[in-house]
């Protein structure tokens, strides 16, 4: 039988550590970050929603000297430092080929051929979910006590043959630092507009 849950907002230092107060880190700690915290993280982030829970994100943990080091070579800017001197960073690519697990993943229905034949569709649902599944990645290292360093900034195309080689479907999306970030590598906020800027209820 299914918990039921009385639904009420969260607490205030819940929604800081979360949200109001918590920063895109751009320097790390030298303080490690388990195996365990990483499969924390994919546990909580796997259970926001996805269309049909295809859930095409797929993740590789850069944590090794090895890894970083290869895939600092593959970004660019400031980017290197960052991957470097963090203890784990995550590319988070995207499953073209995603619907083949649908009939286990969404086995009310034959979701896998709402996909089938239409690789375009599919590319376009898999970059929109598995930004999704990233945001929540994010939200759920911080709701786990880490912070957080999302970036672009890298040659796409070598990752994937670096990182991906084994899954030749699947394309990167964007990459996450995670860890314990120094307070004295963040800037200052950047404006957030209130709602009437860029909302409108019709």
């Amino acid at each position: 039988m299914n918990k039921q849950f009385h639904h009420r907002p969260l607490p205030d230092d819940a929604l800081e550590q979360i949200f109001l107060e918590a920063r895109t880190y751009n320097g790390w700690l030298d303080r490690p970050v388990t195996d365990e915290q990483l499969r924390a993280i994919w546990n909580l982030a796997r259970m926001g929603p996805t269309s049909a829970n295809m859930l095409p994100a797929r993740i590789v943990w850069a944590k090794s000297a090895d890894a970083k080091q290869r895939l600092a070579e593959l970004a660019g800017g400031t980017n290197p430092a960052k991957i470097l001197q963090a203890p784990v960073t995550a590319i988070i690519g995207y499953d073209i080929d995603f619907h083949d697990q649908l009939p286990w993943l969404f086995p009310h229905t034959d979701a896998r051929s709402w996909f089938e034949g239409d690789e375009q569709g599919r590319e376009l649902a898999a970059i929109r979910n598995s930004s999704l599944q990233g945001a929540y990645f994010i939200i759920a290292a911080r709701a786990l006590g880490l912070d957080t360093g999302p970036m672009s900034g890298f040659d796409n195309a070598k990752v994937d043959a670096a990182f991906f080689a084994d899954q030749p479907r699947v394309r990167s999306n964007f990459i996450c630092s995670v860890g314990y970030g120094d307070p004295a590598t963040i800037f200052e906020r950047s404006p957030r507009p209130d709602f009437d800027t860029f909302n409108r209820i019709a």
